[in-house]
C-alpha cells in the first residue's frame, strides 16, 4: 500500500489518541474518527477528518482501522462488538490496537481477522502524552510481518521506535515488560523524593544531581518535574497503569514466575485508584503517598 493512499480510520481522542490521530491527518491521510464523546474530536474534526457515527462506520472500506482505547472490554468492543471494526460491510484490510491489552486477547483478534480476510496487529505504544504530541513513541507490534510492513509507513509517523516483537500477542507482552519498568521506577522516584524531604534536602537541586548520573531515567526528566511542580495532571491515567500491571501480573504468574518488585508496584497503583485518584496521572502517586501505604499495608 502507499502510505499516500492509506485511508485511515480512528477510535479514542484521549490524552494520546487525539494527537496522534491528528499526525496522520496531517500528513495528508483522509481519517474517519469516532469517539465515545464527540466533543473531544472537534479539534480533529475542524482539521479535515470526517466523523463516524461508530468503529463499524469509521472502518467502512478504509485501509487501516486504529483505536487507542483503555481498557480490555472497550477494545473488544471496538474490534469484535456488533457495532466494531469486524461489523464493517466492507472490512478495512488490517486493524491496529495501539491500547495495552491481555496478549490472550490480540490473539483472539488477530483469530477472528484471520477468519474474515482482515489483517491484524497489537501496536501497544510507550511515551505518553509528550511522545504522542512529539510523534516520538516506542511502539512494540505484535503480527505478521506482511501487516507490520503495510501498517509501518503509518506508524512511523507516530513513533521514533518501531519494532515488531512476533506474531499476535508478542507486542502485547513487550509493552508488559515495559509497564513493569515504568511502574518500578515510579515507585523508586516517589520512595526517592520522600527520603530526600525527610532528610531536610532540596528536591530541585537533588533532582538536578541525580537524573544526571546513574540513577537518570525517563521518569526521572519527565514526571519527577511535574511531582515538584504539583501537576498531577495525566500523561498516563493512573487507572490505567492499574490495569497493564494487573495484565502483567497475570501473564507471568502464569508463566511461573514470581516478580516482588511488580506485586508491589500493582498493589500500589491498585491502592491509587481505590482512593479515587485513578484520572490523575501516574506521578500522583507521590501527591497521594501516605494514603496509599496506609492503604496498603
Amino acid at each position: 500500500m502507499s502510505e499516500q493512499m492509506q485511508r485511515v480510520a480512528w477510535v479514542g481522542t484521549g490524552v494520546m489518541g487525539s494527537s496522534m490521530a491528528g499526525h496522520l491527518l496531517a500528513a495528508g491521510h483522509p481519517v474517519r474518527i469516532h469517539t465515545r464523546t464527540r466533543a473531544r474530536a472537534e479539534g480533529l474534526l475542524k482539521a479535515g477528518a470526517q466523523w463516524a457515527a461508530s468503529p463499524a462506520e469509521a472502518a467502512e472500506g478504509c485501509d487501516v482501522a486504529f483505536a487507542m482505547v483503555g481498557f480490555p472490554q472497550e477494545v473488544e468492543e471496538v474490534f469484535l462488538g456488533p457495532c466494531g471494526f469486524l461489523a464493517a460491510g466492507a472490512k478495512p484490510r488490517v486493524v491496529v490496537d495501539m491500547g495495552t491489552s491481555p496478549p490472550g486477547l490480540s490473539r483472539r483478534i488477530a483469530q477472528a481477522c484471520a477468519a474474515l480476510g482482515v489483517g491484524a496487529l497489537d501496536a501497544p505504544v510507550s511515551g505518553g502524552d509528550v511522545g504522542a504530541r512529539n510523534a516520538a513513541l516506542s511502539i512494540m507490534v505484535g503480527g505478521s510481518e506482511s501487516d507490520f510492513a503495510a501498517v509501518k509507513p503509518l506508524l512511523d509517523r507516530l513513533g521514533k521506535t518501531v519494532v515488531l516483537q512476533g506474531s499476535a500477542g508478542a507486542g502485547q507482552l513487550c509493552k508488559m515488560v515495559n509497564q513493569i519498568l515504568v511502574a518500578n521506577s515510579m515507585v523508586g522516584a516517589c520512595e526517592a523524593m520522600v527520603a530526600a524531604k525527610a532528610a531536610g534536602l532540596d528536591a530541585e537541586r537533588v533532582l538536578q544531581s541525580v537524573s544526571g548520573g546513574a540513577a537518570g531515567s525517563w521518569t526521572l526528566q519527565n514526571l519527577v518535574p511535574r511531582m515538584l511542580k504539583g501537576d498531577w495532571n495525566p500523561g498516563f491515567f493512573a487507572s490505567h497503569l492499574a490495569k497493564d500491571l494487573r495484565i502483567a501480573r497475570e501473564q507471568t504468574r502464569a508463566d511461573g514466575e514470581d516478580l516482588p518488585g511488580l506485586e508491589l508496584s500493582e498493589r500500589l497503583f491498585q491502592g491509587l485508584e481505590a482512593l479515587g485518584h485513578g484520572r490523575l496521572g501516574t506521578q500522583a502517586l507521590l501527591k497521594a503517598w501516605d494514603e496509599v501505604i496506609a492503604h496498603v499495608r
